[in-house]
């Protein structure tokens, strides 16, 4: 009777001791797997951020002189040296709409 127990005792040992290494190698998995899965996420948060915004439709730029122009006239409106009206028909006229 003695005999046959130590069989079973060894082999009950040997299972815990299987099963819990078991246990901790997927525990570890898991917790890598959950650290690949955060660290994949910043990485594209961080393209995400990088990434140029979509270009819109591109349209027809002014010339030059009309830009300068038309900064003239906004710093003149923002010094109070023309009213609204006169910055409205000022732009329109020099648009030519």
């Amino acid at each position: 009777m003695f005999r046959r127990r130590r069989p079973l005792l060894r082999a009950a040992v040997v299972g815990g001791g299987a099963y819990m290494a078991g246990k901790h190698v997927a525990r570890n998995s898991a917790e890598q797997q959950q650290q690949e899965q955060g660290q994949d996420q910043r990485i594209s948060d961080l393209e995400q951020q990088q990434a140029p915004p979509p270009a819109a439709a591109p349209s027809p730029a002014p010339s030059s002189p009309m830009i300068d122009q038309l900064n003239q006239l906004a710093a003149l409106h923002q010094q109070g040296v023309l009213t609204d009206d006169e910055f409205s028909a000022a732009k329109a006229k020099l648009i030519g709409t």
